[in-house]
């Protein structure tokens, strides 16, 4: 390993439990940090693991101890085929973030699963993992996690916008760099169009046609979370309780569809401030989402930049592996004026094989 040249593996799970990313990247330091995506790909959950990830919020001690553990395995079984598919010979580590089971920084708690030693064990690399909890036991939220590589790899951006699970967004403001969780967004999106049989609503098709039920929308526009300040985020459990209880009984999905896009891009538009100057980068699984980036877009004077395909979904996989980078060098990878902790710090754990 070459102190200025790395090869790792990036790995990302996200609450829309559409897959495991996973992407080889090269990060090289001169001046300042560059990187590449060599080849990345989105393992998809068959139906059993999207069914056991969702449920289990809902287990106790005992059965999420031996989940971890199943998890973990499966984990290593995924990321080894990549590696053998890819032929991959030469990496530095395997970076991986786990996937969120809870996240309750309220409560001092927030565990991701997969982050066990015998991850390294089973792949036979040096692992880095677990970048949340030390977070959260230093006062933090324990996200975003992301904004310390918007400032190293996309300092060119006035904004970082991110359309997962949840929209999140980061930004440098009077010389200090600034994020939270802005609204749900694939969390809830994709719950819906679960309603119909389908994984997701391709391109906002169904929600363009859709009627917008004003109702609703001044409910999800006046939930108490839109008033806070940052530092803050947002987890599963937060949809489950304030959002998804208004759409139990949903007469049209297409509507309660549009309803929501409608509510995600108002949110969203609402922190892109300046003008046709300001460039925001956009990824994450939303940017393909075409109707919720015309909301966005009618909302704001500001330049929306869609990346290519390759950045727009390996954007997390490839922060988590510079994360990693910064932890193997010892350097700060968690930014206190993001999460709210208590200082700056280097975080994440090391497993070697």
């Amino acid at each position: 390993m070459n102190e200025n040249n790395y090869n790792v593996l990036g790995i990302m799970s996200g609450t829309s439990l559409d897959g495991i990313d996973i992407a080889l990247l090269n990060f090289q330091k001169n001046e300042t940090w560059d990187y590449k995506i060599l080849t990345a790909e989105t393992i998809p959950y068959p139906e059993e693991w999207q069914k056991k990830l969702s449920e289990a919020l809902f287990y106790n001690d005992l059965r999420l101890h031996n989940f971890n553990e199943e998890y973990t395995s499966y984990l290593a079984e995924v990321i080894h085929g990549f590696i053998q598919k890819h032929e991959i010979k030469d990496i530095d580590s395997v970076c991986s973030h786990g996937h969120t089971i809870k996240h309750e920084p309220e409560n001092g708690f927030t565990l991701q699963i997969g982050n066990l030693p015998k991850l390294a064990k089973m792949l036979g690399h040096k692992v880095v993992c677990d970048f949340r909890v030390q977070d959260v036991d230093l006062g933090g939220q324990g996200a975003p996690l992301v904004p310390i590589g918007d400032e190293l790899l996309f300092s060119e951006y006035d904004y970082c916008l991110n359309l997962g699970g949840f929209a999140n967004i980061s930004t440098n403001r009077n010389g200090t760099r600034i994020a939270y969780d802005i609204c749900a967004v694939n969390t809830v999106l994709n719950f819906l169009a679960n309603k119909l049989n389908l994984a997701f609503d391709r391109d906002g098709e169904i929600a363009a046609s859709g009627k917008i039920e004003q109702g609703l929308l001044e409910k999800l526009n006046s939930l108490p979370y839109y008033q806070q300040n940052p530092p803050k985020s947002l987890g599963i459990e937060w949809v489950n309780s304030n959002i998804l209880p208004f759409f139990e009984d949903t007469a049209s999905v297409a509507s309660a569809l549009r309803t929501y896009t409608v509510h995600a891009g108002t949110q969203i538009a609402k922190e892109l401030k300046g003008d046709e100057t300001t460039k925001v980068l956009v990824t994450g699984g939303g940017a393909f989402n075409g109707y919720l980036i015309r909301e966005i877009a009618e909302r704001t004077k500001v330049e929306v930049v869609i990346p290519s395909a390759d950045l727009v979904n390996f954007k997390e996989a490839l922060i988590f592996g510079f994360l990693g980078v910064l932890k193997l060098r010892g350097e700060v990878n968690v930014l206190s004026s993001v999460t709210g902790a208590s200082k700056d710090h280097s975080s994440g754990v090391i497993f070697e094989p």
